[in-house]
């Protein structure tokens, strides 16, 4: 860091102390920018970074609700919209005990330059709340998700705010959010992406945000004349990403021999192919967060509280979610051999398991820049609702490897640019970066 970046992050940790997410999303791209605002005085004279860590304005509200027992129930509801000068707010909802203003934050500061990337026109933006689907009746899903868009409409729109999906949030939420929307409105608009196909929504968005993660990691290999076909797979969680990813890496000739969720881990040395594939989408509807099942059904090795990292393997996805990977599990994929670590999740390794990989001899790409499949499909799905077409499974599949391609292409050029050649997190965060603080100056004091 140089003395810009190490002031503006002392402010920030003074004023939020408590906000360690944030705080650890912003730390992780003040660490690669110091070169561009070296050799750029304007962004400090514009005071760039203050304006990027503060958000346009930070949404919480109480949501009330009632269970199946008649019982009322209250949960906070949160939207941060932190900068659109490149498009509307864009990014997802997240639905689980775990969420926090902090995670939030940090999850939209991500978005921002993850959304930049693309090349599309996307601002970034992230919102949530607190409350877990895991175990609720449909019903009592509805009465939440009512309630929250009785709040979050005010604050979106096709062209201001459009939100989507993530963690706990699917293509059920998404349905009951809109329908409220629709009704509060009295219009049916684009404003949140990941609906169902046969009203208004995508081919390939539940398996975008896998399939782009694949499509990276197919473009880091090729840059040392190799690919998918034969290699040995890890990957973490049983979600939509995780799901992706098995699908496309089966597809691509690899295999994929461990899924893993809060309970453990399982390994299945024969690889997770046919009717297993299938079986991550019964896990994911049965409202069981575990993966034992999985292991129980088809006979193979569960390992209770423990990580997949131990697992020897050519090519590592993290895919559940943030500081899953740590230092420890860095130094074990690294022991193993490990040829590339590819991120799924949002921000899946600790800062020390970062600093580590970056200074191994792995190819490593962060999350901003390889899992932004999805919000890619979401845009997909934005201009198809604004033009009211549908496009086949095949355009998009194409328009998406396109988009990864792009980014791969700005990551590794940049991080070449800065004879930094091959550095794909120094790469992402400094192409997003550059992209939004060129508009911010463009555009003047907004």
């Amino acid at each position: 860091m140089n003395a810009y970046t190490k002031s503006v992050l002392a402010m920030l940790t003074e004023k939020y102390p408590w906000e360690k997410e944030y705080i650890q999303s912003v730390a992780e791209v003040f660490k690669s920018i110091a070169p561009v605002l070296d050799s750029n005085p304007e962004y400090q004279n514009n005071r760039i970074l203050e304006q990027l860590v503060e958000p346009d304005r930070t949404i919480s509200f109480r949501v009330p609700w009632k269970d199946d027992q008649g019982r009322i129930q209250v949960n906070t509801g949160y939207r941060v919209e932190f900068s659109n000068v490149l498009g509307p707010y864009k990014g997802g909802l997240r639905f689980h005990a775990s969420v926090t203003q902090s995670i939030i934050k940090c999850l939209g500061f991500e978005q921002i330059f993850k959304n930049a990337l693309t090349g599309l026109l996307l601002g970034g933006g992230k919102g949530g709340s607190d409350f877990n689907p895991r175990g609720k009746s449909d019903n009592e899903i509805m009465n939440f998700c009512q309630s929250f868009m009785l709040e979050l409409s005010r604050h979106i729109g096709a062209s201001t705010d459009v939100p989507a999906g993530d963690i706990g949030v699917g293509t059920r939420e998404i349905g009951y959010l809109f329908g409220m929307y629709r009704r509060i409105t009295k219009s049916f608009k684009g404003v949140l992406t990941g609906k169902g196909i046969t009203w208004g929504g995508s081919y390939l968005r539940p398996e975008a945000t896998g399939y782009g993660i694949v499509y990276f990691a197919e473009e880091l290999l090729k840059n040392v004349e190799d690919d998918i076909e034969g290699k040995t797979v890890t990957v973490s969680g049983f979600g939509n990403v995780a799901w992706g990813v098995v699908k496309k890496v089966n597809e691509l000739g690899g295999k994929v021999v461990t899924l893993s969720g809060p309970d453990g881990f399982i390994h299945d040395p024969e690889g997770i192919t046919g009717e297993k594939v299938d079986y991550m989408l019964k896990l994911r509807l049965s409202g069981n967060d575990v993966v034992k099942d999985y292991a129980d059904k088809f006979n193979v090795d569960f390992y209770k509280d423990q990580r997949p990292w131990v697992i020897p393997c050519d090519i590592a996805f993290p895919c559940a979610t943030q500081n899953e990977l740590d230092l420890d599990d860095a130094k074990a994929l690294v022991k193993n051999n490990v040829k590339c670590l590819v991120e799924g999740a949002n921000l899946p390794v600790t800062l020390e398991g970062m600093e580590f990989l970056e200074k191994s001899d792995i190819m490593y790409a962060p999350a901003k820049a390889c899992n932004a499949g999805g919000v890619a499909c979401s845009c997909f799905e934005m201009a198809q609702n604004a033009t009211f077409m549908n496009w086949t499974e095949e355009e998009v599949d194409n328009r998406l490897h396109q988009v990864m391609k792009h980014i791969h292409d700005q990551c590794y050029e940049t991080s070449c640019e800065f004879n930094k050649k091959g550095n794909y997190i120094f790469g992402a965060n400094v192409a997003g970066f550059r992209r939004v603080a060129d508009a911010i100056l463009d555009q003047g004091l907004s």
